[in-house]
């Protein structure tokens, strides 16, 4: 790291290979050093677009300032006037080391003034903050547990509400419990059940994607972390966002320890303003914890094995239930999305060939008819008959 340059509140943005690389170069004027800074830009393709770079280092830095701004919060004036130092220096080094503009050319900037006022440079921060929170939270909407820690998933699915067809009581449910979330009003965790295909977890993404501005974040964990919900939830308190907590195509067998670890975690109305974690589960089961006949057989406490399995499920304080697609619903979805895609195929046609596939696919739902109007639209482009 270079110990050339000083911050006091951005210190830690010297960490990053490439800035690093440039303060290196700033400082010795090397031939070797800017070479190396410069090759480290190309294969990052931030060329021309450095000064963007930068910007998503200081935005994406988890500091006290930063968090005081996330959460509505004045930081003192000292912390505001090192912070505001900083910034200046970071553009100040900039400006002489590019006298051209060449790193100027890319993204417009969306932290630093184009005048170089540092005062409405300290503007367009807490503007950010107060939108889009701080550190890796800032940058995306998804991510996931591994390994102990919370990393991004940098390519989730764009799915949008508009997306989904049907199933508009089940999608307004679960609308209004996030939103309930978002507006600090009391809140649920959720199960969605039901059979596959049918537009659970799509329905989760959508609604990610759909209030992603308004502060939702997601972080999907497997049942094998299970027992480490409570580190996820001590990591994200003092982040001024809301998060999903979603565990997908969830369920657990009659003795697994994982159970108790997902009561605790539901346990109670959630009704705090400052919680800002809802659990949301998948499952093809509205009884989460399987239980074999043999199993039920052989207890001697049969009934409290049985009620214990259901006070798992009925934890969840709101549950939908996406119910196995009709004939009638399943041509409407293959309607409203053959119109989508603008398929010029006659609907008569459209609706035979649909039918057809469902029955070679074992029947219908959301998930078959996405998969055919894909296929049929495919077909359309390359000027083929519709076939599979």
């Amino acid at each position: 790291m270079n110990d050339s340059v000083y911050f006091s509140v951005l210190e830690n943005i010297k960490n990053d290979e490439i800035f690093n690389a440039f303060l290196k170069t700033n400082s010795t004027g090397d031939i070797s050093d800017l070479y190396s800074f410069v090759g480290k830009l190309i294969n990052r393709g931030y060329e021309t677009d450095f000064i963007f770079y930068v910007e998503k280092l200081i935005l994406a830095d988890e500091n006290a300032v930063a968090l005081a701004l996330a959460k509505r919060q004045n930081p003192s004036k000292y912390a505001i006037s090192a912070y505001m130092n900083d910034l200046q220096k970071i553009w100040q080094l900039i400006k002489n080391f590019d006298a051209k503009g060449t790193f100027f050319k890319g993204h417009p900037s969306v932290l630093f003034d184009k005048d170089g006022n540092i005062a409405n440079t300290y503007l367009n921060a807490v503007l950010f903050y107060e939108k889009y929170g701080f550190g890796q939270f800032a940058f995306y909407k998804a991510f996931s547990f591994e390994n102990g820690e919370i990393i991004p998933v940098k390519s989730s699915p764009s799915i949008r509400l508009c997306d989904l067809k049907n199933y508009q009581n089940e999608k307004q449910t679960v609308c209004n419990n996030i939103l309930n979330m978002l507006n600090n009003l009391p809140f649920e965790h959720m199960l969605l059940y039901g059979d596959r295909g049918t537009g659970k977890s799509s329905t989760v993404h959508a609604i990610l994607n759909e209030y992603y501005e308004s502060g939702l974040r997601l972080i999907e964990i497997s049942k094998e972390n299970l027992c480490e919900l409570a580190k996820i939830r001590k990591a994200v308190l003092g982040v001024p966002l809301k998060f999903i907590i979603f565990i997908d195509d969830f369920s657990l067998s009659e003795y697994d320890d994982k159970v108790s670890s997902l009561k605790a975690a539901l346990e109670g109305s959630v009704t705090s303003s400052s919680n800002n974690t809802m659990i949301v589960a998948t499952s093809n089961r509205r009884h989460i914890v399987k239980e074999s006949f043999s199993e039920r057989e052989n207890s001697i406490h049969a009934r409290d094995s049985v009620e214990e399995q259901l006070s798992l499920s009925d934890r969840f304080g709101v549950t939908v239930m996406f119910s196995t697609t009709g004939k009638n619903d399943y041509l409407s979805i293959i309607s409203q999305l053959a119109s989508d895609k603008k398929l010029k195929t006659p609907e008569s046609e459209i609706f035979a060939l649909a039918e057809r596939w469902a029955l070679i696919k074992g029947g219908r739902s959301p998930r078959r008819a996405k998969q055919f109007i894909e296929i049929a639209y495919a077909c359309e482009q390359r000027g083929v008959p519709i076939d599979f």
